[in-house]
């Protein structure tokens, strides 16, 4: 009776492992299946196929001062292709990636009344030009007993310098803050600028890197998507960052601490003074930890995260931001994978940019500027395994950080899926 049990559970596992590969099925990791078993049988060979969406709609809800309508869409498609180059070539510990781009739609921040001059974005997958790109052409390998590792060809900083999960709608919560708030000169995904990256790990939990970016304005342009010329180039930003990655307690409960400087050596105009040029510099902490287990489920429970960056303010118009919030996964037995999140950001203007202003006679009626406020909570419904929705609630104070700027609530729907 004992070996029928045993062969029953058997061949459940393999009825279920075999429906998992089937199209739309809920247990698979790609909606498109795995290809009658072609996808697996690649990824052992050292292939690795990916197709991801993601798309997010944002609706004005209300306002102090203008109507409460107004609904935009954007998107993206996500295409790569990861080698593992010593199953295809036999070349030890070493990988790479292309990955090719392509946004559209557009952005309520822009075409609102309501949210006119936004620091952040309700649409965070909105930017850098609704158009293809190579967004990642790289390899990377490992030296010293897999101590080492070096990364070089066109990717962006914040694929591996102040990195942060993009689970919020709002820009503001979402990704690589530095990128957010010095992106005239640091890119982040979706554009690619010819970089290379050192990587050491000092113990298996704490490492350093350092790397060296293009800054190529060009890279930026709407028809420069595939663009490998150096041409344009204008100096590099170099940051540097130190990464603890512990496990915590009893449980082991994971966690993520970052500490970072950046420095550009491309000329940026003073704020103070136009006509001269410095450049740009600055600092970020991120720390993300995972606080409890749920009834001694480590993959469940309560998390909370802060990011904060410091920038120079002779030649940024934000000189900090911070943000801070709480994501508790698997609340309730019966959705176990589901996740409930807040998070809130405050976005500061330099004081230098009022000082310019007033001495340029060029004060928005709106007054002075100091900081804006961007808050969202998400409900994230584990649809299959295969798809995130993660209806949204923002509000936005003082936007534009203006004094006597707008208030905004907007509500928000961002869907992920991998095909």
């Amino acid at each position: 009776m004992f070996g029928v049990g045993v062969g029953l559970i058997s061949l459940s596992a393999v009825l279920n492992t075999a429906n998992a590969g089937n199209a739309f099925d809920s247990q698979s990791q790609w909606m498109f299946g795995d290809w009658n078993g072609q996808r697996t049988a690649l990824q052992q060979k050292g292939y690795d196929f990916s197709l991801g969406y993601t798309g997010e709609i944002a609706t004005l809800l209300d306002s102090d001062h203008h109507s409460s309508d107004g609904t935009e869409y954007a998107d993206q498609f996500a295409i790569g292709v990861h080698f593992d180059l010593n199953r295809i070539l036999g070349w030890q510990d070493t990988e790479a990636q292309i990955t090719v781009t392509e946004r559209n739609g557009r952005s309520l921040s822009n075409s609102s009344a309501a949210l006119n001059g936004h620091l952040s974005s309700v649409q965070e997958v909105w930017g850098r030009g609704q158009t293809w790109r190579l967004t990642d052409f790289w390899i990377k390998k490992k030296f010293l007993e897999q101590k080492l590792d070096l990364k070089v060809g066109r990717f962006g900083e914040g694929e591996d310098f102040n990195s942060f999960d993009c689970d919020f709608q709002n820009l503001a919560l979402c990704g690589s803050q530095v990128g957010n708030w010095v992106g005239d000169q640091w890119y982040n995904w979706p554009v690619s600028q010819w970089a290379a990256r050192a990587k050491y790990n000092f113990t298996p939990d704490v490492y350093a890197q350092v790397g060296a970016y293009e800054y190529n304005p060009e890279n930026l342009e709407r028809g420069k998507g595939f663009n490998l010329s150096t041409d344009g180039s204008h100096g590099a930003i170099i940051p540097a960052e130190v990464v603890w990655t512990p496990k915590l307690g009893a449980a082991k409960l994971p966690g993520e601490y970052r500490a970072g400087y950046y420095y550009s050596s491309a000329d940026a105009a003073e704020i103070k003074e136009a006509s001269k040029t410095e450049h740009k510099q600055g600092v970020w902490v991120v720390a993300k930890q995972q606080l409890t287990a749920h009834n001694g489920d480590s993959s469940r429970g309560l998390s909370a995260f802060v990011n904060l960056t410091l920038h120079d303010r002779d030649t940024n118009k934000v000189s900090d931001m911070q943000n801070m919030g709480l994501v508790y996964k698997g609340l309730m037995d019966f959705r176990p994978q589901d996740e409930i999140a807040i998070g809130i950001a405050r976005i500061k203007i330099n004081d230098d940019v009022n000082d310019a202003n007033i001495r340029n006679n060029s004060l928005d009626a709106r007054g002075l500027q100091s900081e804006e406020y961007d808050t969202e909570i998400y409900y994230g419904i584990h649809a299959t395994n295969s798809l995130t929705i993660r209806p949204n609630i923002q509000y936005i104070h003082q936007v534009g950080a203006y004094k006597n700027g707008e208030n905004a609530w907007v509500g928000g729907i961002k869907l992920q899926t991998a095909f």
